[in-house]
């Protein structure tokens, strides 16, 4: 993880405004109820020029998040996917880090938004490896917490929210405490749910497994990419119910997200599974080469800042 570097400019509320000058009164909604939604994508350098990996996706998903809290965001999908491309422009970032935020602002101050404005901003920042490039070669160590993720009729997990990561903030802070890079949560009855901020798949007999949406997990979009990858490999991949014995016993076992890509996983609860096997190796190099435009075949995914050059 990086600390935040400050760029030149943040979109808010459909305008550019200068880095610092991107705030907020104190008494809004969403700092006091965490009555918000957010997303995090990334846009990479590849050889056409600075992409975003699947940013109609997620600006499509902070939507859906946004319509599960009953909250409207007041500019459509296509005026944040033209904001989210000017905004990296304007800051001059060929790889970074995006994070559209939409959230209750200042008015009325109880449980209730009643007529509190939506407040929208994109930020984009320089981010490296978000668990470490000693991480994503070596892999991580991470640890099961006894936190338990909350169930989806609780809060919809379909809902990226950010009041929902308490949750996953107190179980990552309970990990690094024993020295484990990540954690892992489980639902009520047991079974594997997600990582603070990422999706687990592992492998056994050369079969991929990924817990089920049911078990309350957010609808990863690196998730179902790399579903989509791995069935294009020739993997089989099972949706399904797992518990701890599972991960345990795996062979290989690795989790992703947007910030986290593809990171192996070396120990769960000091139980080794080892470096990153071969099948999490070759997942994680036709990642890396699809968000970085090495692979034509999933150039859909990617949206380009500026107009892709015409090809020589």
């Amino acid at each position: 993880m990086a600390d935040l570097q400050a760029t030149e400019k943040i979109w808010m509320n459909g305008e550019f405004v200068d880095w610092a000058d991107a705030t907020v009164h104190v008494g809004v909604h969403g700092l006091h109820y965490g009555s918000g939604v957010f997303e995090g994508i990334r846009a990479y350098e590849t050889p056409k020029g600075t992409a975003i990996f699947r940013l109609t996706n997620h600006l499509q998903r902070l939507h859906d998040s946004a319509r599960l809290i009953r909250m409207t965001i007041p500019y459509s999908v296509e005026e944040l996917r033209q904001a989210s491309l000017e905004l990296v422009a304007v800051n001059k970032q060929p790889s970074c880090y995006v994070r559209p935020i939409a959230f209750y602002g200042y008015g009325s101050l109880g449980v209730p938004p009643r007529d509190n404005p939506v407040y929208v901003a994109i930020m984009c920042w320089p981010w490296g490896a978000y668990l470490g490039e000693e991480g994503m070669a070596r892999g991580i160590r991470a640890k099961i917490s006894t936190w338990v993720r909350m169930p989806s009729n609780v809060i919809p997990h379909a809902a990226k929210a950010t009041g929902m990561y308490l949750n996953s903030m107190l179980a990552i802070q309970e990990a690094a405490l024993g020295g484990y890079e990540e954690t892992i949560l489980l639902t009520e009855k047991g079974y594997i749910a997600d990582c603070s901020g990422e999706n687990v798949f592992i492998v056994k007999d050369g079969v991929l497994y990924t817990p089920s949406l049911e078990t309350g997990i957010l609808h990863g979009i690196t998730r179902q990419s790399l579903i989509e990858i791995a069935g294009s490999l020739g993997y089989e991949v099972r949706v399904e119910n797992l518990v701890r014995a599972d991960l345990y016993l795996a062979d290989e076992m690795f989790m992703c997200g947007t910030a986290a890509e593809v990171t192996p996983v070396r120990e769960v609860d000091d139980y080794v599974i080892g470096g990153p096997g071969p099948v999490t190796k070759a997942l994680q190099s036709a990642y890396l080469d699809i968000v970085q435009g090495r692979d034509e075949r999933w150039e859909r995914w990617l949206e380009y800042v500026a107009p892709a050059r015409a090809k020589a």
